[in-house]
């Protein structure tokens, strides 16, 4: 009777602020109202939980944060993740709460608690298992020990004195990219840096682990789009890697593969065909792929065939990138701060006049020559490769931090941009690009505690060695050899983070100098 009432009273038509409870379709009784209204009522019940009744209600964060992982998702498709997290702890403190379920932590200590602690990885870290779950590499690995007895399997391809073997191969990516840069100066052609370092870090991976590089320098372009490619997995990477649960209907349904839509498979071919030419070339040498199977030879209870292929997936996936944001980082700095461009000529210049760099810069002669690793040192920090936080998961029996107690299952998560731009840490100065900081070796000593570029503990970064040294190598030849100007000084580049925080849009010009000049 009272329902009918009320629909006699009221007009369909009728205006009604807030939600047209009184309309027909809308009624207790619909199907409208059968179907959506305990649906609506559900996800209000679990939005309040999160929100309210969550053992870490009590952290500040965004508001869209504490209902999933709609921040995150946000930041991650509009980037600029590591500086909003910065201002987000500038704000609230040491504890930010990022979603629903995860903290990052900004102070120090928290390097030392969740990363170097043999904690289990967030959840997240699984889509990084290339194609799908059957291809567990390291970094996918959640386990802290399942996670060292395969980084056991595949260390000796890693440990610097098997990277250090290739360093001829390097020498030859280095040529080839003097030469390519030679060319766009004769021609007063313009040089796009964001390009020619990753296509410089596909090619020396391609040495390090087939023995054959990919010819993206010879060539002077992106072969079969990989660095389009990886763009666009790193995206979907950052957003599904949250709900791990809907990849198995994405990227690894195998109708994806079917229809050929797998952004991702760019990666597994190349991979395949690289194998697949190792092997019929005859000519490999004592390369990564080669250190895994003797491995496989010698261990076959431990280590699994599939276990090669998931490292070269991961090589190819994921070392390019960082290394073409380290370059860039150094060399876009430099350029740009007074002084620290011409202090690494100065020192580079005194070393060739004193006959101690070889035409390529070799490894070994790069140590020695202290501003310039201060440079690199700083790039690292100042716009570290990684923006996104390493995320761990509290053990049973939870976790204490800052006397602060977190359950078992809150994830917890370390940005290394915070760390890297702690002014207790780093000097006042942390925002400022600054490589003379590096140059007093008892603070050298302390800070290099807190740098975590590559990560720390367990999940550390296993090719950092081979970074290292190309970094090394290829900013002392060119510092040594060209001069190097932004097209426009006044240009700022730009970067959004998608895992990796790689710039563009800072067009430069190069000249050839002659050597000691």
């Amino acid at each position: 009777m009272i329902k009918s009432l009320l629909q006699s009273r009221i007009p369909d038509n009728a205006p009604i602020s807030g939600i047209d409870v009184l309309r027909p379709e809308l009624t207790v009784g619909s199907p409208n109202r059968l179907v959506f209204g305990p649906f609506f009522l559900f996800l209000l019940l679990i939005f309040v939980k999160r929100r309210y009744f969550s053992p870490i209600s009590d952290i500040p964060g965004p508001f869209s944060a504490s209902f999933g992982h709609w921040w995150q998702w946000r930041r991650t498709l509009k980037g600029g993740t590591e500086k909003e997290t910065i201002a987000l702890h500038q704000k609230h403190g040491n504890f930010v709460r990022i979603s629903h379920k995860e903290v990052s932590i900004g102070h120090p200590d928290a390097i030392k608690a969740l990363l170097v602690a043999p904690l289990p990885k967030g959840s997240w870290y699984q889509v990084f298992n290339l194609p799908d779950k059957r291809y567990v590499n390291q970094m996918g690995e959640l386990d802290p020990t399942r996670h060292i007895h395969k980084a056991r399997n595949v260390a000796p391809g890693y440990a610097f004195s098997n990277v250090i073997k290739s360093e001829p191969y390097v020498d030859e990516a280095i040529r080839t990219l003097e030469d390519q840069l030679g060319k766009l100066s004769q021609d007063n052609k313009e040089v796009d840096f964001s390009q020619w370092f990753n296509w410089y870090g596909f090619d020396i991976l391609g040495e390090v682990t087939f023995s054959k590089s990919f010819g993206f320098l010879k060539e002077g372009r992106d072969v079969g789009d990989s660095v389009a490619n990886t763009a666009i997995l790193a995206v979907y990477i950052c957003i599904i890697g949250h709900v791990y649960w809907l990849h198995s209907w994405l990227l690894a349904n195998p109708l994806i593969d079917k229809f050929n839509l797998r952004p991702s498979l760019h990666i597994l071919d190349t991979c395949f065909a690289a194998l697949d030419a190792r092997k019929k070339s005859g000519e490999a040498r004592k390369d990564m792929v080669e250190q895994w199977k003797e491995t496989r030879a010698k261990h076959p209870d431990r280590m699994e065939e599939k276990e090669i292929l998931a490292g070269c997936l991961v090589n190819i996936g994921a070392g390019a990138d960082t290394i073409s944001s380290a370059l860039q980082a150094f060399f876009y700095h430099a350029i740009r701060t007074p002084g620290v461009y011409n202090q690494l000529r100065k020192e580079v210049d005194e070393a060739q006049a004193r006959g101690e760099l070889s035409a390529v810069v070799s490894h070994a002669e790069a140590q020695n020559l202290p501003y310039l690793q201060a440079t690199i040192k700083e790039a690292l920090r100042f716009h570290t490769p990684i923006g996104f936080g390493f995320p761990r998961v509290a053990p049973a029996g939870g976790i204490t931090i800052l006397d602060r107690h977190f359950p078992e299952g809150v994830t917890l998560s370390v940005n290394p941009w915070v760390i890297h731009r702690n002014k207790e840490l780093f000097g006042d100065d942390a925002d400022v690009f600054n490589p003379d900081r590096w140059m007093d070796a008892e603070r050298a000593k302390e800070m290099n505690k807190y740098m975590i570029p590559f990560g720390a503990g367990y999940n550390q970064c296993p090719g950092r060695h081979l970074a290292h040294m190309e970094l090394s190598k290829l900013t002392a030849t060119l510092v040594r050899d060209f001069d190097i100007v932004q097209v426009n000084p006044k240009q700022e580049w730009k970067f959004e983070t998608h895992f990796t925080a790689v710039p563009y849009g800072w067009p430069c010009k190069v000249r050839r100098r002659n050597r000691g000049t």
